[in-house]
């Protein structure tokens, strides 16, 4: 017989609730029935249990109880903020009821009513004397003692004026004028260029500062400032007397003229 069919012909799997319950008595017979002390440790956890419960639900109506605390406290600061704007609110209808009786009282007072602007007396004018006058005046004053007085009148004013003018002082024109004198080489004796530049007098003239600008290659002009008055002297004569010294000069410029 092969193994297969003896296992076919076994009914031991059939009996398995059986091998089950003779186990599980077998076991609980080894390790006998529960003891007190495991009991009173499951009672013991639900009390710890149900303890914790008690304390989480002290808890949560004491924060409930904190929270409406809270509310209660801003109720009241509302109310008392509101009885505040109450009492302001009529101090201000007070004053205002005060203004409007006020105004009311000066609308009814008599007041003092500006007096009317009387408009100039017209002046008539009588067409019958006054054109007989007009009529007699001679407006273009062809008497011949209106003719001289007028004439002496008007030399007087002529001779008046022309008093007057003399006493005032005439205003003298003036430049003032920049010169640029150039030099024939670097040799050239520069200070002996100014004296021979400041040399040059005449009325009306008047020299001022002066300095040395390198103009290149060791050659250096002379920038020399001068005031003239217009009409007394003239730029093409002096620059006329200045080149003269053709020893030391070779040419003058005007590098600014300005009138004063």
């Amino acid at each position: 017989m092969s193994g297969l069919q003896c296992l076919a012909s076994e009914n031991i799997w059939f009996d398995k609730p059986l091998y089950d319950e003779a186990e599980k008595c077998f076991y609980e017979g080894a390790n006998g029935p529960p003891s007190q002390e495991s009991e009173v440790n499951a009672i013991l956890q639900d009390i710890a249990k149900s303890r914790q419960n008690i304390l989480q639900s002290l808890n949560g109506s004491s924060s409930h109880a904190g929270g409406d605390q809270e509310l209660v406290t801003r109720m009241k600061s509302m109310e008392l903020e509101n009885h505040t704007l109450h009492k302001v609110v009529a101090e201000m209808r007070a004053a205002l009821q005060t203004l409007e009786n006020r105004v009311a009282t000066l609308e009814k007072s008599p007041s003092a009513k500006a007096a009317p602007v009387q408009a100039a007396p017209v002046k008539q004018v009588q067409n019958g004397d006054d054109e007989d006058e007009d009529d007699d005046m001679d407006l273009f004053g062809s008497d011949d003692e209106d003719d001289e007085e007028a004439e002496r009148l008007k030399q007087e004013r002529l001779d008046a004026y022309a008093a007057k003018k003399s006493k005032k002082p005439a205003l003298i024109a003036k430049s003032s004028l920049l010169l640029d004198v150039k030099p024939w080489d670097d040799e050239t004796d520069m200070a002996k260029l100014e004296e021979c530049v400041r040399s040059v007098q005449m009325e009306g003239l008047l020299w001022g500062a002066s300095k040395l600008v390198p103009v290149g290659y060791g050659i250096k002009k002379l920038q020399i400032t001068c005031v003239i008055e217009d009409d007394k002297v003239g730029t093409d004569i002096l620059e006329e007397e200045i080149t003269k010294f053709e020893d030391f000069i070779q040419s003058i410029d005007v590098a600014a003229f300005n009138k004063i």
